[in-house]
């Protein structure tokens, strides 16, 4: 498990507003509703608003996954508790020695992890920065699944020296004092515990002769454009992983991860619920009273659907397979509203057919109300 010293540091959970004891459904919707409140399209250049933006998407990566958010509760808890350690380098009570009490601090709290086994192999599991984007969709890219491209600012791999850090021709060299591990152990008495390496920073390595394009890090600061392929069926405000593609890392370190966030941008008539799409028909007082059938859009073409005599307003009718995409294969349904229009004006001919057909009597419906005559 790869500690992060901001989880020490963040209360992810007052970020997004949500309790602790938060559904993954109720932490969904609060991130859904503050990344479309701080996103940088609705803020206007706002710096802080995009900084708060990506501290939610940064919270939001972390409690919507549930065995990143069982860590990081597991690693607040542990801190909170102060966290002794006892003879044997077992948890103690009290007389045991507290993580702060050796040296380690806060941000030492991953090397705790790796005496028992759990924790980073040494510090050279390091990787590169993961980094935040965002991509807009039209509603029908998004039902139909698309490719799009995203230009992403960041480090990579230094062109030179191909992410080396070393001067071309050169290489870096096994750290003598750790022997290339990284790490290097420190004795408390009762058991010992790993700390990153002092000379060559947790690498394994030491760069004699640097790299001059990069000054020795292995990386270098570039826009660069990418290809996203935007799957069907995707919601509003999904995220997309791609592993490796965020910042480089160190010399010898992986690079990180980029996040896409998605933004679906709304359709002119249809609405979403899960797989299934809403859609209002208007339809006139005639075809809903005599029946009729009627021409609706789907997401494929027209279908016609059959409205029985005697429809009421607000009656729903189920169109199966005409829905959204499902991330297993097969679509949702469409479920279709009927709406009966009550024209505003009406011509001289139409005027008298109503009042023939309100003056031609039948059971008033507001009989059950008891005042009518």
């Amino acid at each position: 498990m790869t500690v992060s010293r901001e989880w020490l540091e963040k209360d992810y959970y007052a970020v997004l507003g949500v309790a602790r004891n938060a559904s993954q459904a109720d932490i969904k919707k609060a991130y859904r509703k503050l990344a479309q409140q701080h996103h940088p399209d609705a803020t206007k250049g706002d710096k802080q608003a995009e900084e708060r933006f990506k501290e939610i998407s940064t919270a939001y990566d972390v409690l919507g996954d549930e065995a990143k958010r069982k860590e990081y509760d597991r690693v607040r808890d542990m801190a909170a508790s102060g966290f002794r350690f006892g003879p044997g380098g077992g948890p103690g009570g009290p007389g045991g020695t507290r993580f702060e009490d050796l040296g380690f601090g806060v941000g030492g709290l991953g090397d705790l992890f790796d005496l028992f086994g759990e924790g980073r192999a040494g510090a050279r599991a390091r990787h590169g920065a993961d980094l935040v984007a965002e991509v807009e969709v039209s509603f029908e890219d998004a039902m139909a699944g698309t490719t799009v491209p995203l230009r992403v600012t960041g480090t990579q791999p230094c062109q030179t020296c191909h992410g080396s850090g070393a001067r071309q021709g050169t290489a870096p060299v096994t750290c003598p004092q750790c022997g290339g591990a990284g790490s290097v152990a420190v004795d408390q008495g009762f058991f010992s515990l790993s700390r990153p390496c002092p000379r060559c920073g947790g690498r394994g390595q030491i760069i004699e002769d640097p790299c001059p394009t990069c000054a020795g890090s292995g990386s270098t600061t570039a826009t660069r454009t990418l290809r996203v392929k935007i799957p069907a069926g995707v919601e509003d405000g999904a995220r997309i992983r791609l592993a490796g593609r965020g910042e480089a890392g160190p010399p010898g370190a992986a690079p990180g991860d980029l996040y896409v966030a998605v933004r679906v941008r709304p359709h002119r008539f249809f609405q979403r619920r899960g797989a299934d799409l809403l859609l209002t028909v208007p339809v006139t007082f005639p075809e809903a009273a005599l029946g009729s059938n009627v021409k609706v859009p789907t997401l494929n073409g027209a279908v016609t659907l059959k409205v029985p005599a005697g429809t009421r307003n607000g009656r729903t009718f189920r169109i199966r397979g005409k829905g959204a995409p499902k991330r297993r294969g097969g679509h949702g349904d469409l479920l279709a509203t009927v709406e009966v229009e009550v024209p505003g004006k009406v011509s001289r001919e139409e005027r008298d057919l109503l009042k023939r057909l309100r003056d031609a009597g039948g059971p008033s419906p507001r009989a059950h109300l008891g005042t009518e005559e």
